[in-house]
């Protein structure tokens, strides 16, 4: 099994929902964000996927929350912008992009993350 890996950065701002505490506030995050996808098979050039390819692609995605309040986004209308929902919301973004997606980590902190698996 083959497993490759990318890192990207978007920084957002947002609140908790149904949550007690100073992350009921809005406040932001730099957010580093890694995706992974896996495989058995290798094209004709010894690859699983074109680093370039992962990279443009997630880079699309967090275009649309950089510098954003995650609250305000309608896809995420009605859902608390968490480490673990901003991780799933990146999977559902790319999954059918890169159909050998396995996760999704995002960290909010350099100690804090969040990973999305299916």
């Amino acid at each position: 099994m083959f497993e490759l890996s990318v890192e990207s950065h978007f920084s957002s701002a947002h609140h908790l929902i149904n949550y007690e505490g100073k992350c009921e506030n809005i406040h932001g995050h730099n957010w580093k964000t890694e995706i992974t996808v896996a495989g058995e098979n290798l094209d004709k050039s010894g690859m699983l996927v074109d680093f370039k390819i992962l990279k443009e692609t997630l880079n699309e995605v967090l275009e649309k929350l950089d510098h954003k309040d995650l609250n305000t986004l309608e896809e995420l209308k009605g859902v608390s912008p968490s480490s673990e929902n901003i991780a799933k919301y990146i999977y559902e973004q790319l999954k059918e992009q890169l159909p050998q997606l396995k996760q999704v980590t995002v960290w909010e902190t350099e100690k804090a993350r969040a990973v999305y698996r299916p």
